[in-house]
């Protein structure tokens, strides 16, 4: 509560979209749906820079998540998702959320296949390897 209070702040103050995926993801902690949507739309819309865009994705896919919608978090993050040829952080982040999505979803080969593509990008990023090994 207390974070997002002051994140508020400081999106007022400064009218930047630089701490707005951090604020949409206490928005979903406390449960604000509505307003970590409200958070994401803005920073869609203004798409301020590939790595937030990225983040605010992730959050607002949670959120759907969250709230029991995982065909819709699905699809979110399915639109960021692209086969590149040198990722970046954030693909790998991407790619291994929606690989979880895909794997609640019971969609194993696919959540497979994401969670390989991170692994083959980065061998140490997260747990995959362990993730990758409960599917097999």
């Amino acid at each position: 509560q207390m974070a997002a209070k002051e994140l508020e702040a400081y999106r007022q103050l400064t009218g930047s979209f630089d701490q707005h995926p951090v604020l949409a993801d206490c928005y979903r902690a406390l449960r604000r749906y509505g307003d970590a949507e409200a958070l994401w739309d803005d920073l869609r819309t203004a798409s301020p820079d590939a790595d937030l865009v990225a983040e605010g994705r992730i959050v607002a896919a949670g959120c759907r998540a969250d709230q029991g919608d995982l065909r819709g978090a699905l699809a979110l993050l399915e639109r960021g998702n692209r086969n590149v040829e040198h990722p970046r952080d954030r693909h790998l982040r991407q790619w291994y959320v929606l690989a979880d999505l895909y794997e609640r979803a019971g969609e194993l080969p696919r959540a497979r296949e994401l969670f390989g593509r991170v692994l083959g990008a980065d061998p140490e990023a997260f747990d995959v390897r362990q993730r990758l090994r409960a599917l097999r």
